[in-house]
């Protein structure tokens, strides 16, 4: 590892960095390549458009899965010949996709494709590993970003391919670059001893071994999966608001909106920069006020889209800003447990998202969007409370040896 002050080693170039980042977001495109195509999907197929809904829960199940399981396995297996190995199983089941007969078959195969997609949750680690102590801030704000935007640019995408080609051809794209990037980032990643030896039994144990042992840890994952289940709270409810009146939005004009958390890439790219220099608890404060400030100006604009769209960005900067704090401030704990720490934060993240998605459906039908925005108000003061019991001690971290 680099000492502090010096440049990262060069394992980590610009080029490897770039890489990286593009590999994690063309991985976590894979989950949402359906999501905005359900109907065409479904008529093709013959199935019901509610139907098709699970089409995106058997892709987020099969990806929780792949988390749990195969994340672990980037501490003890050489990530050279491991990641690609992933990526060509995802082309696999991406073609599997693009060729499937039937709904059944296309469900079990995007169930596959979301347990084998989980290759950007082992090389954000990677780049962890890779950068040197001073620059890992930055260096896994880069690749962060690079999910979040595959995570904005794959409805664009896919929209725009199956509208031009049909949904077929989405999924077969998807599977050539996949090929792709796996011959690209096996020439690129340099050799990389494993941090640790386990038997998979205790390697997927000292998962929850590890959080208990760190006390950093935990108070972070709390904030990580509150910062999640406040970010899908807000966007999952944002689409009853843009749907129905006084906007009632169509479906195409609704996701227009994601394309303001590009802010959001933008504040990833720059925040791991504060981490580097020591700022990050303080800004993680910083980033719950903002995030306040957000729901404040969101229980505002149920009639205002301006102001809808200044609660966007606000919210996105915010929340995306503390989740790469987070990640970084958890990467400087372990050096020999950095995946299956992420591991953690992936469940934790998911988790929390998930109670997010169904707070927003019951919340709406109880007080609409009055109720959503007090309960996003509710959630950042939990976090603002938890960051200041912990700045000056539970959440402080020491540096790995």
């Amino acid at each position: 590892m680099a000492a502090s002050g010096t440049a990262p080693p060069p394992e980590m170039s610009r080029r490897l960095t770039f890489l990286l980042a593009l590999a994690a977001g063309a991985a976590i495109a894979n989950l949402y390549w359906a999501q905005p195509l359900l109907s065409f999907i479904a008529g093709d197929l013959r199935a019901a458009t509610a139907t098709a809904g699970w089409l995106v829960t058997a892709t987020q199940t099969g990806y929780a899965v792949g988390v749990l399981l195969l994340v672990p396995l980037g501490d003890v297996l050489d990530r050279r010949r491991f990641v690609p190995v992933l990526l060509v199983a995802s082309a696999a089941a991406l073609l599997l996709c693009a060729l499937s007969p039937s709904f059944g078959v296309l469900l079990l195969a995007l169930t596959v494709l979301g347990v084998t997609t989980i290759s950007g949750q082992v090389l954000t680690p990677l780049a962890g590993d890779l950068a040197g102590d001073a620059h890992r801030g930055r260096i896994v704000g880069v690749v962060g970003s690079g999910t979040l935007s595959g995570i904005l640019a794959s409805r664009t995408i896919s929209g725009f391919v199956a509208g031009a080609a049909g949904w077929r051809t989405t999924f077969a794209l998807a599977a050539v670059v996949a090929v792709l990037l796996a011959v690209l980032l096996y020439r690129a990643i340099p050799p990389l001893a494993p941090r640790t030896r386990l038997p998979y039994p205790q390697l997927i144990a000292s998962v929850g071994a590890v959080v208990l042992r760190e006390r950093a840890a935990r108070w972070t994952l709390v904030l990580a999966a509150t910062g999640f289940a406040a970010f899908s709270l807000f966007w999952t409810a944002l689409t009853f608001l843009l749907s129905g009146p006084p906007f009632r939005y169509p479906v195409a004009v609704i996701g227009m909106f994601g394309l303001a958390g590009l802010a959001g890439v933008l504040s990833g790219l720059r925040g791991g920069r504060l981490h580097d220099r020591g700022w990050s608890l303080p800004a993680t404060g910083v980033a719950w006020t903002l995030a306040l400030g957000a729901f404040v100006v969101a229980a505002f604009a149920g009639r205002s889209v301006a102001l809808l769209i200044i609660a966007i960005i606000m919210i996105d900067v915010a929340l995306q800003t503390q989740a790469l704090l987070n990640r970084a401030r958890l990467f400087a704990l372990s050096h020999e447990a950095r995946s299956r720490l992420n591991t953690a934060l992936a469940t934790g993240n998911f988790v929390g998202a998930a109670i997010g998605s169904a707070a927003a459906t019951t919340l709406w039908s109880a007080g609409g969007w009055t109720a959503v925005t007090i309960t996003g108000m509710g959630l950042c003061c939990f976090a603002l409370a938890v960051w200041a019991l912990g700045r000056r001690g539970p959440l402080a971290i020491r540096l790995a040896e």
